[in-house]
């Protein structure tokens, strides 16, 4: 006879559960010593799992049924961190219970054996085709982790920077963190050399030094996404992120993390990366698969796509991209 055990997973923030009943082999004695599998692997393992190949109509059909996506999205465990081993390290975050994945966490260089000094709530995150470090996924800075920002920036010598908030939304959703013309943060001055205005977003031209060594930066600044909502249209979306992945492969190997952030850094950036993964995958492989790419994105920072709208949203967005692509020859 088969035994099964229930777990409920609880999500931050919502008064949704997910009841998954997973198969579980008969008891040893070494079963019995080990106990209940951890939490942590189960939710792993449900991550990994998570798939559903679509087709170019298949996509088309999807957006149809709201309630069918809304469904699947409220079935993908959150993985959100429970703490991090790191003492006052939540001074450094913006929201108590958003924090970094530890396998995937963004360390800064250690300073007067001072622990908290490599902390920044910030995760790497996997792009197409389980490319490592593709993305750094972050919260907007706070006014006294603006240093911490650029030093990662330096560290990761970041080619991009796509900031997906205003400073103010009802509260402060980020800090300024950038000059008007030029300031130093720590040891590292930053400069802005040009600004470009987009229909949808501003474009900065960012020259960062250190001593003698330089290092150039654009700066991509999307203003009409509200936070945990959509926008009207996913037109301003798409040409950003195609115009971000066109610099992004532009890089010699290894490519360097593209910075993405808004507030939480989990939403809208969340929203960001799935899209700029789905687009490389529907002109790659001519298919798309979105719970993949979202339960890989959490297996990297917890949360990633926060609401059932965006998750909504990410497939409009593949599906206005899709409509861009040559005729199938088989529909």
């Amino acid at each position: 006879m088969t035994l099964f055990f229930h777990h409920i997973f609880s999500r931050r923030g919502s008064n949704v559960s997910l009841s998954i009943d997973l198969p579980m082999p008969p008891l040893s004695a070494d079963s019995v010593k080990c106990g209940t599998p951890p939490k942590e692997s189960i939710v792993d393992e449900l991550l990994q799992s998570g798939t559903r190949k679509m087709t170019r109509a298949e996509l088309r059909q999807s957006i149809l049924n709201a309630k069918a996506l809304y469904g699947e999205f409220w079935e993908i465990p959150m993985n959100h961190p429970e703490q991090v081993e790191i003492p006052g390290c939540g001074t450094k975050n913006r929201y108590k219970t958003i924090l970094p994945n530890a396998h995937s966490r963004v360390v800064l260089p250690e300073v007067d054996n001072d622990l908290l000094t490599t902390y920044i709530n910030a995760n790497y995150v996997k792009g197409y085709d389980m490319e490592e470090r593709s993305y750094i996924a972050t919260q907007g800075p706070m006014n006294h982790t603006v240093t911490d920002f650029w030093q990662m920036v330096w560290q990761e010598r970041t080619p991009i920077i796509v900031m997906i908030t205003k400073l103010t939304e009802k509260n402060e959703k980020c800090a300024h963190y950038w000059p008007d013309l030029e300031d130093r943060y720590g040891d590292i001055v930053v400069s802005v050399n040009r600004v470009v205005e987009h229909d949808g977003y501003i474009l900065r031209h960012f020259t960062l030094q250190r001593g003698n060594e330089v290092h150039y930066i654009r700066h991509y600044w999307c203003t009409e996404w509200p936070d945990h909502k959509t926008p009207e249209t996913a037109k301003a979306l798409l040409a950003l992120v195609q115009e971000v992945e066109f610099h992004r492969l532009r890089q010699t190997r290894p490519r360097r993390p593209v910075v993405v952030h808004c507030s939480a850094g989990i939403g809208r950036t969340g929203c960001f990366i799935a899209t700029s993964i789905g687009i490389r995958q529907l002109r790659e492989e001519n298919t798309v698969d979105v719970l993949s790419i979202v339960c890989g994105m959490r297996q990297d920072r917890g949360g990633m796509v926060q609401t059932n709208e965006q998750y909504e949203f990410i497939h409009y967005a593949l599906c206005q991209f899709e409509k861009t692509l040559p005729s199938e020859g088989v529909d």
